[in-house]
């Protein structure tokens, strides 16, 4: 099969690779991925790769092979998941625990973009508490876990105001329900009891002093790459006695999370912002223009034909019956593999 692997080339970080199919263990699927998606932080760890990287974490796909301890989906399932590696490839194994079933409604594209900024965003909501009501100032908004979490947070009441760099990316950010969008985390109107923040640098210590004392900032990243310098004498004019609360979504099991986020999803009330969409020969380019922030929101590679479903939000399609003895860690059948996510015909649903 083919995979990507990092290159350590700064302008061609990924490279097309021949690699062996990966055995799944007991309780994991082997998934053939119909698309990814792909991080920024993950074009960090690709500057400078650790030996036998293998990137990927957010996958779509087909179920060919259901995990040996009868664990998960069943051959011939379409899925979500959020493998600890590899998902960059023609087939990935993933952990049962970090699948989740696809309605036909759900294409794989919209499905590849969920996993990782999705489920952080769910545990950010988690991890906020009660928001109906609160006063929320959003850092990095523009990017796809600030999309998901301003669509969760605003739909459970919270007033969002949303920090971001141009007006085109703070207009869907309006839609999506902030309150308000201002371009320079100075300009938000303080204090706020909750303040999330995701850039570093010198934005934390503005992003803080807009908290309420006694309020609470969760610190979920550090896109700018640039070390904090906070003063403790400069708490004491605003807020004294904040809490600053340290984030990482890691820890699986991910697959009520990512339950949770298609049911959503399918019922409309969240929608994957998705920026670009290519083909996965064109990954190393991708990668250059995420890291360099010329993508907004979330951007998906397909692998092989585009999926039955289309790009973004095409038709729903039923996917087909997996034949007798493709079930319980079989293989699916060459004929299997190619049908078993198209839609049937009228006659093939009776």
């Amino acid at each position: 099969m083919k995979r990507l692997i990092a290159t350590g080339e700064p302008e061609r970080p990924v490279e097309l690779a021949e690699d062996a199919q990966p055995v799944p263990a007991a309780d994991e699927a082997l998934v053939r991925v119909e698309a990814f998606s792909v991080n920024r932080g993950e074009t960090f760890l690709l500057e400078n790769p650790r030996p036998g990287l293998v990137p990927g974490k957010d996958v779509a796909g087909l179920v060919v092979q259901a995990a040996a301890d009868g664990s998960g989906p069943a051959a011939g399932t379409r899925v979500v998941g959020h493998p600890p590696y590899g998902g960059w490839a023609e087939y990935v194994a993933v952990p049962t625990h970090s699948l989740a079933e696809l309605p036909g409604s759900v294409a794989s594209v919209r499905a590849a973009a969920l996993p990782l900024a999705g489920i952080t965003a769910l545990r950010l909501l988690r991890v906020a508490g009660a928001v109906t009501g609160r006063r929320i100032l959003l850092t990095g908004a523009s990017g796809g876990v600030g999309h998901y979490f301003t669509e969760l947070a605003a739909a459970a009441g919270a007033e969002i105001t949303a920090v971001t760099a141009s007006p085109e990316r703070g207009r869907r950010l309006i839609e999506l329900g902030a309150a308000e969008v201002v371009h320079d985390v100075a300009d938000a109107r303080g204090p706020f009891p909750l303040v999330l923040e995701s850039t570093g640098g010198a934005a934390l210590p503005v992003a803080l002093a807009a908290l309420a004392p006694g309020g609470t900032l969760i610190w979920y990243g550090q896109a700018g790459r640039t070390p904090v310098t906070l003063d403790f004498f400069g708490l004491l004019s605003g807020p004294e006695n904040a809490v600053i609360r340290h984030f990482h979504y890691a820890g699986a099991p991910y697959g009520e999370d990512l339950a949770t986020l298609v049911r959503l999803v399918d019922a409309g009330r969240l929608h994957p912002e998705i920026g670009r969409v290519a083909d996965w020969a064109e990954t190393a380019s991708l990668l250059v223009d995420l890291r360099e922030r010329r993508v907004r929101g979330k951007a998906v590679l397909t692998v092989g034909d585009p999926p039955a479903a289309g790009p973004v939000a095409g038709e729903p399609f039923a996917v087909g019956e997996p034949s007798a003895g493709s079930t319980g860690g079989e293989p699916l059948t060459v004929r299997e593999l190619r049908t078993a996510g198209e839609p049937r015909t009228a006659k093939e649903s009776r």
